[in-house]
């Protein structure tokens, strides 16, 4: 086993997500392309794991397998803590780049969508998307439309959507990468807090390095494409985290130690 499978392998008995030696190929016609070629790591719930490295290295290859939208082409993903089912679809909630809210929709509307897709009772959902506006700041929004939000705001949302159904995850495919840099940071903190008060399991996809060390609770890092987990390490920085932390030595050691795994040192 090579040296980050073997940081990769954790000892609890039942982690939530556990890839071992995963591997994907594209195919077109008789064309192939290796996107992964070897991602071994086990997730505990509650964890928050960043995955970060350059785009086109095969990030959202591994979203996408974690949320059952692709098979794995070699090695093996098992999802769920062993104490119940866990169902695609019904126990994983997405974040994309984009909001993609529904332009026609109230932001209530947009948030209780995925429950109206699963067929979920809507005197539930609604009471739900009420308490989760709340959690991410938005508790006044509820009857406004996506064009009268910032960006931010709007991510915000996107998140109470990913989150009306109830998952057991959360997968986030870099969320905040449209925003500017001040509402990026602002959202950084958000995400902490959200993240504290849901008490999912999230996996945040980043090229951007203290971006992944400053919200993780666990750091994957994966090299240009076809993606190979180069390091998988816990991020021992204290909660609630703050802004000024990214000028502390630990945390410029953690991104320093990325930097190595990239190839930028």
């Amino acid at each position: 086993m090579n040296t980050a499978a073997q940081t990769a392998s954790r000892t609890d008995a039942s982690p939530l997500i556990r890839l071992q030696n995963v591997r994907k190929v594209y195919r077109t016609g008789r064309t192939e392309a290796l996107a992964i070629s070897d991602v071994t790591l086990d997730i505990n719930e509650g964890d928050l794991l960043s995955v970060v490295g350059p785009s086109g290295c095969g990030k959202t290859t591994v979203l996408k397998i974690l949320a059952g939208l692709h098979d794995a082409d070699g090695g093996t993903v098992s999802i769920g803590d062993g104490h119940g089912s866990f169902v695609e679809g019904r126990d994983v909630g997405m974040v994309f780049q984009q909001p993609l809210l529904l332009k026609w929709r109230t932001i209530s509307d947009n948030v209780i969508l995925p429950a109206q897709i699963l067929g979920l009772p809507m005197k539930a959902a609604r009471e739900r998307a009420r308490d989760l506006l709340q959690m991410v700041g938005l508790g006044q929004a509820g009857d406004k439309y996506p064009f009268e939000l910032s960006g931010g705001m709007q991510q915000r949302a996107a998140i109470a959507r990913a989150l009306i159904h109830d998952p057991k995850l959360v997968l986030m495919d870099e969320p905040f990468g449209a925003l500017d840099a001040i509402t990026r940071e602002k959202m950084n903190l958000e995400m902490l807090r959200i993240w504290q008060e849901s008490r999912k399991t999230f996996v945040f996809v980043t090229h951007g390095i203290q971006e992944a060390i400053f919200l993780g609770s666990h750091c994957a890092v994966l090299t240009a494409g076809p993606a190979r987990m180069a390091d998988f390490f816990r991020i021992d920085l204290p909660h609630p985290r703050h802004l000024d932390i990214k000028t502390s030595t630990t945390f410029g050691d953690y991104v320093k130690r990325v930097y190595r795994q990239l190839g930028m040192e």
